[in-house]
C-alpha cells in the first residue's frame, strides 16, 4: 500500500468512527427522560378516572430534570354550564395552602431570625396558654404533633380571623405535645397568626410581596380578582344553586373571610410548577433568591422521631395522609395533598415533581380522587425514563417508615398508626367510668368487647368501684363468640354469675321490657367490621330502640371501623328494613357504630338518651392493621383483616356457593362442584378489576353449602388495598358465574343480602360496573350528604 493510500484508508477510518461516535451520541441524545409510553397511560388513567366519576376535569404537570409534559383533561365545570378544563385553571388548592403559602411564610422568617422554631406558640400569640397548651411550640404546629383537634367548629355564626383564633386559644389539647400526630387545621391558621402578628401585614400579603411576586406566580393568591373568575373551577353547588367560585371552599378559612394559613390559596399548575423548580434548585429560580439551601433542606427534611409518622416542616414525607407518593419514590421525596383534589408531590433525589389539580368537589362532594393517589404518584417515578429509584445513595429503606397502602394484606411491613389508639372502652378506662358510674347498667357485648391489654368490658365494669354492672345481653356468636347456631338461649355468665338475656334467640332480638327493669342504662361495645349486613350493628339499633321505648339511657363504646370508614360501596338499603339489613345505608357505609347509633336515633326519630364513648387518636382513612389495636376474630369465620376487607363483596354471593365456610380461609375463596376453576379465574382476571386478582383453586369445604363436595373456584388476592373495590368484586363473582352457569348458579339467593332489586337485575342482564354504579348515584350522593351529619372522626 503507498503513502497516499495509507493516508485515505486512515482518513476513511477516522471519519467512520466519527460518523458511529456521532450517531452513537445522537441514539444516547434521543434517550427520552420521561417515557411516552407512560406518559401515554398517565394520560389514560386520568381520562378513565374522569369518566368513572372521580372528578370533572384536571390538570397534570409532570417535570423531570426541566424535562417537562402538561396536559388539561375533561371539564372545569359543569355547572351551571358545561366548560373545558384548561391548562390555565387557576384552582381552589386547599391544603395545598399550608405548604405553598403559610409554611414557606414562616420558613422566611426563621431563615430571618423572627421566629425560633422551638418556641412556645405564646411567645408569638400570649393568649395561647393554658390547659398544657403553653408547651406547644412553633415545630408542633408545623408537624401536627400539637395534640389540638383537626379543627374549630363552623356551625354558629361566628365570623372573621380573630374569632377563629379565640376559639383556637379556648381549645384543650388531646394529647400532650409531641407524642403524637394529629392533622390539624387549627395548626396552621395559627401559624398564618403568627406569620401576621410577627411581619405585621397578614398572611396574603406577606406571601405574595415574598414568595409569589419574585418567582412570577402571576395567578397565586388568596381573594382572587374579578377578572379571574372565568378561569377558576368552582367547586361545589351550594344553596342557592350555584357553585363556589373564586371563594374558597373551606368553611373556616370562609368564614375568617378567605385568608388562612390552612386553606385559601388559588393557584395554577404552571405557577406551581416555579415553586416546586424553586424547591429543587435549592431556594433560587431565574436570579431570585427565595430562600438559603440550607432553609429548603430544614423546611424539607425529616423532623419528627421515634413512633411519629415521618413529617418535615409543614410537608409529608411518609405518613397515613403520603399515598400520592406511590410505590417507587423514595424516602426523602415529600409533598402535600387538598381537600378540593389537589396534590404536590416533589423527589429531590431525581429531581422530578408532579402536580395534579382538581376540583373533584364539582358539583357535589361525593366523588374523591383518593383511589386514585398512588396510581398517579407511581405512574410518575415509572414516567422517569433515566433514573434508577432502586437504592438511592444515602436514602434508607423505608418500609417500615411509611403508613402508605402499598402491598395486599395482611400486610406485615405496613406501619402502624403512631399515636396510641383507644376504642371507647380504653378511653372508659381512661377517664376512670365517670360517665357510667352510679348507674344500673345492661352490658350488651362480646368476646370483642375488650381493652387494649385484652381485659373484657365484663370484667372492667363488674370489678369498677362505682360501677353496678347488672345483666348481660348477647348477640349472634354470644357473649363469649363461640356459637354459630341460628338459636342461642338466655343463661347465666359463670364467671359473674350475671344472668345472660340472649339477643339471637328465634324472633326476639331486642331486650325485652321486663329485662330492663331494674336497669338505668344500656351499655353497647361490640366490634363491628364496617359492612351492612353483619348484624352487629342491628344489634345496636334494636338496643337504642329498646331503650328509647323504655326511658333508659343507652352509651356506646365507639370501636374504629377495622376496614377504615373513609371508603363507601355499594347501593343503599332499597328494600324492607330486615336484621341484616336494618337501615338506609350502602352495603359498605364508611361509618363507626358510634356514628350509626347517632344516624339511627336521629332519622329514626327514636329519642333515646344517647352517648358515644369516642375512639381517640384515630382518623378515618386507617385500616384495623394500622392502629396497634389487638385483633380479635369478631365471629368464627372472620379470622383476619383481609376477609373483612373482601367481606362487604364476597359475603353477598355465600347463600349461592361456598364461600370457604368449612375451610381455613372464609370468604377469601369461592367455589362449588360445577365450576370449572381455570375457565372461571380466566372470565374474572379479564374484568381489570383494580386491586385485587384470581387464583384457580379447588377445595373441599367441611361445612355449609356443598359441605364435602370437592369445588372448583379462585383464591382472591388483594393487590392493592388503596385501589380495591370489594362491592365490586361481589358483583363480578355473581354476574361472571351467572353468565357461565345459569342453571346452576342460584343467583336470586344474592338478593337476601344484596336488598337492592335493581342491581340483581342488572347483574342477571349483564350489565357493565359503570351501569350498575350509575344505578346507585343518586342514592348514594343522598346518602353521603345524610352522613355528613354524623360524623365524629376527621
Amino acid at each position: 500500500m503507498n503513502l497516499m493510500n495509507l493516508k485515505c484508508t486512515l482518513v476513511l477510518f477516522f471519519c467512520s468512527l466519527c460518523l458511529c461516535l456521532c450517531a452513537s451520541s445522537q441514539a444516547a441524545a434521543r434517550t427520552p427522560a420521561l417515557r411516552p409510553e407512560k406518559l401515554a397511560e398517565m394520560q389514560a388513567f386520568i381520562n378513565d378516572a374522569i369518566a368513572e366519576g372521580h372528578c370533572p376535569g384536571a390538570v397534570l404537570w409532570v417535570e423531570h430534570n426541566g424535562e417537562r409534559f402538561h396536559s388539561a383533561f375533561g371539564k372545569r365545570a359543569l355547572v351551571p354550564a358545561v366548560e373545558t378544563m384548561t391548562e390555565d385553571t387557576i384552582f381552589d388548592l386547599a391544603s395545598l395552602t399550608k405548604v405553598v403559602a403559610c409554611t414557606p411564610s414562616v420558613m422566611l422568617l426563621v431563615e430571618r431570625g423572627q421566629i425560633k422554631l422551638d418556641e412556645p406558640v405564646r411567645t408569638y400569640i400570649p393568649e395561647f396558654a393554658g390547659d398544657g397548651k403553653e408547651r406547644i411550640t412553633v415545630r408542633q404546629l408545623m408537624t401536627h404533633t400539637s395534640g389540638l383537634r383537626p379543627g374549630i367548629e363552623t356551625k354558629s355564626g361566628w365570623s372573621g380571623a380573630a374569632a377563629a383564633i379565640e376559639k383556637a386559644c379556648a381549645e384543650i389539647p388531646r394529647t400532650p405535645p409531641g407524642t403524637a400526630f394529629r392533622y390539624s387545621d387549627i395548626n396552621f391558621f395559627m401559624l398564618g397568626e403568627i406569620v401576621r402578628r410577627v411581619s405585621g401585614v397578614p398572611l396574603s400579603e406577606f406571601a405574595a410581596r415574598e414568595i409569589f411576586a419574585p418567582l412570577k406566580m402571576a395567578d397565586t393568591g388568596y381573594l382572587p380578582a374579578p377578572e379571574k373568575l372565568p378561569r377558576i373551577a368552582p367547586t361545589e353547588v351550594v344553596q342557592d344553586k350555584k357553585p363556589w367560585r373564586g371563594v374558597v371552599h373551606d368553611p373556616t378559612a370562609r368564614k375568617m373571610g378567605g385568608v388562612a394559613g390552612h386553606a385559601g390559596l388559588f393557584s395554577t399548575a404552571a405557577d406551581l410548577a416555579r415553586y416546586a423548580r424553586m424547591l429543587l434548585n435549592e431556594g433560587e429560580l431565574d436570579g431570585a433568591r427565595i430562600f438559603k439551601p440550607e432553609t429548603v433542606r430544614l423546611m424539607t427534611s425529616l423532623q419528627t422521631s421515634g413512633d411519629l409518622p415521618p413529617r418535615a416542616l409543614g410537608w409529608d414525607i411518609a405518613s397515613g395522609y403520603s399515598r400520592p407518593r406511590g410505590k417507587i419514590f423514595p424516602f426523602g421525596s415529600y409533598g402535600h395533598t387538598g381537600f378540593t383534589g389537589t396534590i404536590l408531590w416533589i423527589d429531590p433525589h431525581s429531581r422530578t415533581f408532579y402536580i395534579f389539580l382538581s376540583n373533584r368537589n364539582h358539583p357535589t362532594r361525593e366523588s374523591s380522587i383518593v383511589p386514585l393517589y398512588s396510581k398517579l404518584g407511581t405512574l410518575t417515578a415509572e414516567i422517569v425514563g433515566d433514573f434508577n429509584f432502586a437504592g438511592v445513595p444515602g436514602v434508607p429503606a423505608d418500609k417500615d417508615l411509611t403508613a402508605r397502602i402499598e402491598s395486599p394484606i395482611p400486610a406485615t411491613k405496613r406501619a402502624a398508626s403512631r399515636a396510641k389508639v383507644l376504642n371507647g372502652i380504653d378511653v372508659l378506662v381512661k377517664n376512670n367510668f365517670a360517665p357510667i358510674k352510679g348507674k344500673r347498667l345492661g352490658l350488651i357485648t362480646n368476646h370483642t368487647g375488650h381493652d387494649r391489654e385484652r381485659n373484657p368490658t365484663i370484667d372492667l365494669l363488674k370489678n369498677a368501684p362505682g360501677v353496678n354492672l347488672v345483666a348481660l345481653f348477647g348477640p349472634e356468636h354470644g357473649i363469649r363468640g363461640e356459637h354459630d347456631v341460628s338459636k342461642i338461649e338466655d343463661g347465666r355468665d359463670t364467671k359473674t354469675g350475671l344472668p345472660v338475656y340472649s339477643l339471637y334467640l328465634g324472633k326476639r332480638r331486642k331486650p325485652l321490657p321486663k329485662q330492663l327493669e331494674g336497669i338505668d342504662a344500656l351499655v353497647f361495645d361490640i366490634q363491628d367490621i364496617g359492612c351492612r349486613f353483619y348484624t352487629y350493628a342491628s344489634t345496636m339499633g334494636l338496643a337504642i330502640e329498646a331503650a328509647a321505648e323504655n326511658g333508659k339511657e343507652i352509651f356506646i363504646l365507639d370501636r374504629l371501623n377495622p376496614i377504615n370508614a373513609a371508603a363507601v360501596e355499594g347501593p343503599v338499603l332499597a328494600e324492607p328494613p330486615t336484621f341484616v339489613g336494618f337501615f338506609r345505608v350502602p352495603l359498605r357505609h364508611g361509618m363507626t357504630v358510634g356514628e350509626l347509633a347517632k344516624m339511627y336515633n336521629a332519622e329514626k326519630k327514636l329519642g333515646a338518651k344517647l352517648t358515644v364513648i369516642q375512639v381517640e387518636n384515630w382518623t378515618r382513612a386507617l385500616w384495623f392493621d394500622q392502629t396497634g389495636q389487638p385483633w380479635t376474630n369478631p365471629s368464627p369465620n372472620m379470622r383476619n383483616l383481609k376477609q373483612a376487607a373482601l367481606y362487604p363483596g364476597v359475603g353477598l354471593v355465600e347463600f349461592s356457593l361456598s364461600v370457604g365456610r368449612g375451610t381455613d380461609t372464609p370468604f377469601e375463596q369461592v367455589g362449588a362442584p360445577y365450576i370449572d376453576e381455570l375457565a372461571f379465574a380466566e372470565k374474572l382476571n379479564a374484568e381489570g378489576l383494580p386491586g385485587v386478582r384470581f387464583a384457580p383453586i379447588r377445595f373441599t369445604p367441611t361445612a355449609s353449602i356443598h359441605k364435602g363436595a370437592e369445588c372448583g373456584g379462585v383464591y382472591i388476592m388483594l393487590t392493592d388495598l388503596q385501589a380495591y373495590n370489594s362491592v365490586d368484586i361481589g358483583i363480578i363473582l355473581a354476574r361472571t358465574l351467572y353468565q357461565m352457569y345459569p342453571d346452576q348458579f342460584p343467583v336470586d339467593k344474592v338478593s337476601r343480602l344484596l336488598l337492592h332489586k335493581p342491581t340483581l337485575e342488572a347483574i342477571k342482564s349483564g350489565k357493565t360496573l359503570a351501569e350498575i354504579h350509575a344505578l346507585w348515584k343518586s342514592e348514594q350522593d343522598e346518602f353521603m350528604k345524610r352522613r355528613e351529619k354524623f360524623l365524629i372522626y376527621r
